[in-house]
């Protein structure tokens, strides 16, 4: 969350402290990870602070509760991270776009490098809720050689020795794995002790910047799936990474990175329409154009409102000056849509 709004708010600082052109007010509210308390928050905003825009959230639990009353009450919803598949195909709205992907997309990335790299045998592991069942199917999409065990363990389960002495057991060829937040820092650094690591590890917001502080050497080498990594070769991304860094004193990650195009996007329809902010049609004709410059490259919109953009396969480096990073490896998508869009009835 805290990536998310240093993002947003170096977008603003960027954009002249105003998007479009007009005078800016960021309200920011904490939805506690709970979505009866998210949904009366977004209703606070849209009724009582009449806003144009929601920015967020996170995670898709608390996305897929506040979509309906925010949209419904033709409010612009920006995703700028959490992208469940039920939004993507028949539930999409002419009121949601996404900056980050569609949930499906990162795993896929993994799922076909391991293909590609003719690994037979792969190991699963992900937390036992929505979120972990559609990483591992986002893997099995690409990935054809034999699932040697997939194991759900419970959310927030910080011990993972059971599972690791099953993964010594199976030897597999490459182990995938979604373990985000602390329950990824433990799992690191215990992956590591127990002398896997000749295993390539394979894994999706498990070694990112949010926890590469915390993980540290631990996670070097380890790979993962993004449309951006600190290190993309564009001119945009080198001002983007070298501000935010001045700004916050942290490495920015995807969270940062997609909130902060979010700002751009929403400065870049504002302005097309003459800060007209009434006239719906066409500020959503403006916010689907994406006349703005990504600082991941490539981006325009499908007709779900979700990107189309390139996904590439990324490891964990230390850089010279001691920070953790991730660093992009290989392109292994291009212009890559999501699978849903063909379900939604918006073109």
């Amino acid at each position: 969350g805290g990536q998310l709004r240093d993002g947003f708010m170096l977008g603003i600082k960027h954009a002249g402290g105003k998007l479009g052109g007009l005078t800016t007010t960021v309200t920011v509210q904490d939805d506690e990870l709970k979505p009866d308390v998210a949904v009366g928050k977004a209703k606070q905003l849209i009724e009582r602070d009449k806003v144009d825009f929601v920015v967020g959230p996170i995670f898709s639990n608390i996305l897929m509760a506040i979509h309906k009353p925010i949209t419904e009450a033709s409010v612009f919803l920006i995703s700028p991270n959490a992208g469940p598949s039920p939004l993507a195909g028949k539930g999409c709205s002419p009121f949601f776009f996404s900056t980050s992907y569609q949930n499906d997309q990162p795993p896929e990335v993994l799922g076909k490098y391991a293909q590609d790299k003719g690994y037979k045998k792969a190991f699963l592991l992900a937390p036992n809720y929505q979120a972990g069942k559609d990483m591992i199917g986002g893997f099995k999409k690409h990935f054809k050689g034999e699932i040697a065990d997939e194991v759900y363990t419970p959310l927030g389960q910080l011990d993972f020795s059971a599972e690791l002495a099953k993964i010594a057991a199976a030897k597999p060829d490459a182990f995938f794995v979604f373990m985000p937040g602390g329950m990824g820092v433990n799992l690191v650094k215990q992956y590591r002790q127990a002398g896997l690591d000749s295993i390539p590890f394979l894994s999706v917001f498990t070694v990112d910047e949010s926890t590469l502080p915390a993980q540290q050497d631990a996670a070097v080498g380890f790979f993962s799936g993004m449309t951006w990594a600190p290190n993309s070769d564009t001119p945009q991304n080198k001002k983007f990474v070298a501000d935010f860094e001045k700004e916050y004193g942290y490495v920015p990650g995807s969270y940062a990175m997609q909130a902060y195009d979010a700002a751009a996007l929403i400065d870049s329809a504002v302005k097309a329409v003459g800060g007209k902010l009434d006239n719906k049609d066409a500020l959503r004709a403006a916010i689907k154009k994406a006349d703005f410059k990504s600082v991941r490259g490539p981006f325009k919109f499908n007709s779900n409102g979700f990107p189309v953009q390139d996904f590439y396969l990324v490891k964990v480096a230390k850089r010279a000056d001691g920070k953790f990073e991730t660093q992009i490896v290989q392109k292994i998508f291009e212009a890559q849509g999501d699978s849903y869009a063909k379900d939604c009835e918006l073109k």
